[in-house]
């Protein structure tokens, strides 16, 4: 399901892209054409075209922040394209939990919302593309304790919205998941959430676009070292047959993440995920295990 094409050094760095579609979107929230706002900066419609593709080597600060006047930005918004606009250019980009961006511009969900394949590998806990509600509600009412509920229920809302891009009937994303035994034992809830969740992860892994296995216990250590939790987004062509994003490497933890682009990065993890993927059960294998714990679960309830 994944493809093992490996991606060129293609387009400009992440956040370069990313500050290109905020300020696309905050010009067309101004309701503003490409023509207007260009030449209220006295630029040329290039100029800004470049800027909102992400293929403007340079960033000057002080040009996004004279965008951000003209569109009208409040300064939260502000923070947020000056702090995109600042990245040094690279091939991998760290982001702390604790800068602007995190709170205001959700970089993982718009790539994840792009992507045409999605391959994941986790050993602890179930990705949030297959949580369902009630497993996800209870993680996110331990990790910010001091939202609302109404906050609460919008952070699950949104977690199941992001499903739709795996159950949808027009060119669902091709999902390839690797799960731990561990993620499957480890008891977010109780037997009643727990034996749920996993009932909705077999139910998904029989559509045509979804491969679940297990990596079960006995499977030791594939790689021979401790492999964290990451996923690979490939994403779709062009008319031209280029990709419109490089295939990007993400990896969370719990002081950040960290995107890769460069080709070594993510060829590398691709024979990370089929070195764990020949160790995993097989699809129906993998299937009967889940739905035996789930069993197991709704035993104790």
């Amino acid at each position: 399901m994944i493809d093992d094409d490996e991606p060129e050094a293609i387009g400009s760095t992440l956040p370069r892209r990313q500050l290109g579609r905020y300020l696309k979107d905050a010009r067309e929230g101004a309701g503003l054409t490409m023509e207007r706002a260009a030449t209220l900066m006295e630029w040329n419609k290039s100029t800004l075209s470049r800027l909102e593709r992400g293929l403007t080597e340079k960033v000057r600060v002080r040009d996004v922040l004279g965008l951000c006047e003209v569109y009208g930005l409040d300064q939260e918004k502000v923070d947020a394209a000056k702090q995109l606009a600042e990245q040094t250019p690279a091939r991998s980009w760290w982001r702390s939990y604790g800068d602007v961006i995190a709170a205001k511009f959700n970089t993982y969900v718009g790539l994840e919302g792009g992507a045409s394949e999605l391959a994941i590998f986790q050993p602890l806990i179930v990705p949030g593309i297959l949580q369902t509600a009630d497993y996800a509600r209870i993680l996110d009412r331990q990790y910010f304790p001091k939202d609302s509920d109404e906050e609460l229920e919008r952070r699950v809302a949104l977690r199941i919205q992001r499903q739709h891009s795996v159950t949808r009937q027009r060119q669902p994303v091709q999902l390839s998941v690797i799960l731990h035994e561990n993620v499957l034992r480890t008891v977010v809830g109780g037997p009643r959430v727990m034996a749920a969740q996993l009932r909705h992860i077999a139910d998904l892994s029989t559509r045509e676009n979804v491969q679940i296995r297990v990596l079960p216990f006995r499977a030791g250590f594939p790689t021979g070292i401790v492999v964290s939790q990451f996923i690979i987004m490939t994403f779709p062509k062009d008319s031209r047959g280029k990709p419109v994003e490089p295939t990007i490497v993400f990896a969370e933890s719990f002081t950040g993440d960290v995107y890769l682009e460069g080709v070594d990065d993510v060829r590398r993890c691709r024979q990370t995920f089929r070195s764990l993927l020949a160790a995993t059960l097989d699809d129906r294998p993998s299937r009967d295990l889940v739905r035996e714990i789930a069993r197991e679960y709704e035993r104790e309830n």
